[in-house]
């Protein structure tokens, strides 16, 4: 019997999802790919989280978590069969009783610019506003300003994306920087005015990568999920999450990360793992690289991001992050 048959009379599977625009329309991918490989129906049950309704920024209100926890509650509540995340905002930390039972194929994983007048980065005025709520981001646009010889301000925003960019429709800021793979998500890439280089501003650890967590005991659904993995994707966010958690850093702390496949003509041959730790103001940023083998395991994943961290940590990145993990 297969699979679709046996479970085509049950009820349907409940997946928990932030109620925002972006979260509902990666949760409604992740259940579209699990129904096909199901043939079961999946229900989006929306749940709101401490990030959602808190008025404070991320940075203020320590960002770890803040988005996340609501939903693994209602997972060991069973009151949800399995949730989907944006993985940057979960803690490096793995709860025992949860498994991340899937990482699919990450989305462009750069952050992007929506400027007045379709302005680049490089071309924005003296004195241009930049809504930012990441300490990450403002600190490499300081530092890229600086670099250039380009006085900017940072203007700390939160909201989702409408609000965002409605900062800068409304002329209140010459420019907003969001995440290319939510703007993918939801079909607006088209109002991106620049795609910002990652040799400018590296993306948080794990962004544009989701991910499909369920119960450690509900252990058939988790085989069933993994299979939606992608090892690849797996292995980058592996290594850029141990380089978080090595730093002693939280999701909100001033750190990125990229981990990438290098590849001779069509033949993969080893993964660099890039770093940056920076003051806000940009005056001072840590960056380095490693490169290594395409990790065979999450053992060696986890120690390509440990190397990168002991030398950025040698070079004196502890002492730049504002935030620190418990």
């Amino acid at each position: 019997m297969t699979t679709e048959r046996a479970w085509g009379t049950e009820r349907p599977l409940r997946l928990g999802t932030r109620r925002s625009k972006l979260a509902m329309a990666q949760s409604g991918q992740v259940a579209e790919a699990v129904r096909q490989l199901t043939g079961r129906p999946v229900e989006l049950v929306e749940i709101t989280t401490y990030g959602d309704t808190s008025r404070e920024h991320l940075a203020q209100i320590g960002g770890t978590g803040v988005f996340v926890t609501a939903l693994r509650d209602a997972l060991l509540a069973d009151e949800v069969d399995f949730a989907v995340h944006s993985l940057k905002d979960l803690p490096t930390a793995q709860p025992d009783d949860l498994v991340l039972a899937a990482i699919p194929k990450r989305e462009d994983p750069r952050d992007v610019l929506i400027a007045r007048d379709g302005l680049t980065l490089d071309r924005l005025p003296h004195g241009a506003r930049i809504g930012t709520g990441s300490p990450r981001r403002t600190a490499q646009l300081n530092a890229y300003a600086r670099s250039h010889g380009l006085r900017i301000e940072t203007v700390p925003i939160r909201g989702n994306i409408d609000t965002r960019i409605g900062f800068v429709r409304n002329g209140e800021l010459d420019a907003v920087v969001l995440a290319a793979a939510g703007l993918s998500r939801i079909g607006r890439t088209d109002e991106v005015t620049d795609f910002l280089s990652v040799d400018s501003v590296l993306p948080a650890p794990g962004q544009g990568a989701l991910a499909v967590e369920c119960t450690a005991a509900n252990a058939e659904l988790a085989a069933t999920l993994a299979e939606l993995d992608d090892p690849y994707t797996r292995a980058a966010v592996t290594a850029e999450r141990t380089l978080l958690a090595a730093l002693e850093a939280g999701c909100s702390a001033p750190v990125g990360a990229l981990a990438d496949l290098l590849a001779d003509g069509q033949v993969v041959h080893e993964m660099r793992l890039r770093g940056v730790v920076g003051t806000t103001d940009g005056s001072t940023l840590v960056q380095l690289s490693t490169t290594g083998p395409v990790p065979s395991s999450q053992d060696e994943a986890v120690a390509l991001g440990r190397e990168l961290a002991a030398e950025m940590l040698a070079k004196g990145a502890a002492g730049l992050m504002g935030e620190r993990a418990l």
